[in-house]
């Protein structure tokens, strides 16, 4: 059996979170925005369209960070009244991710998120995933990390890496504005553009 029949097709989503604190239970995540990066099959990998899918989340506990807090420019007394509350934001987004895992000719795609940096998006997706609805489309370790692999692919030391260290054709026209959803698309452009970047 060769190496390309054994892969597994995958979608990548691009997710970017913002929370009020360091780490989920004690803080919130408060928002959230997801875009679809790309699939990759036997075929290769070929980018997307960025569909895309955002919320706003009640915050679950009296702790926060107001530094922390103003990186996203939410209003804590509007997200205690307006937000979504963490379990149906959630199966929300699992409702979603089950329909962008299935591509036009109607086959069922892997879903991994990638993240710029990963583990801090990935730490607070992944606990309100399992706290709120049980499980994880993702599994418990489908996260990539979109320095680690520009680390690889430049053959660089991951320490220091930063999106200025980056060759200019790898960066999206895009702005960084901390909210989820444009940072999410801004991730999803960058990491197209380094699955088909020919290093040297």
């Amino acid at each position: 059996m060769s190496s390309r029949s054994r892969i597994t097709p995958t979608v990548y989503v691009s997710v970017d979170i913002e929370a009020d604190g360091p780490i989920p239970g004690p803080y919130s995540m408060v928002s959230f925005g997801a875009a679809v990066a790309g699939r990759h099959d036997s075929a290769g990998f070929r980018r997307a369209e960025p569909l895309g899918f955002y919320q706003e989340l009640r915050p679950i506990s009296e702790r926060y960070d107001p530094e922390a807090l103003a990186v996203s420019g939410l209003d804590r007394a509007a997200l205690l009244r307006d937000g979504a509350e963490p379990a149906v934001a959630m199966r929300e987004f699992c409702d979603w991710l089950e329909e962008i895992r299935v591509d036009e000719a109607g086959r069922r795609y892997r879903p991994v998120m990638v993240g710029y940096p990963a583990p801090y998006d990935w730490l607070f997706l992944y606990w309100y995933l399992v706290n709120f609805t049980g499980t994880s489309p993702f599994g418990h370790s489908g996260c990539l990390d979109v320095k680690t692999l520009y680390a690889a692919r430049a053959g660089v030391p991951f320490a220091g890496i930063g999106k200025r260290s980056m060759p200019a054709e790898l960066l999206p026209d895009l702005p960084h504005t901390h909210h989820g959803l444009d940072d999410a698309r801004e991730q999803a452009v960058l990491f197209a553009n380094l699955m088909e970047w020919r290093a040297g």
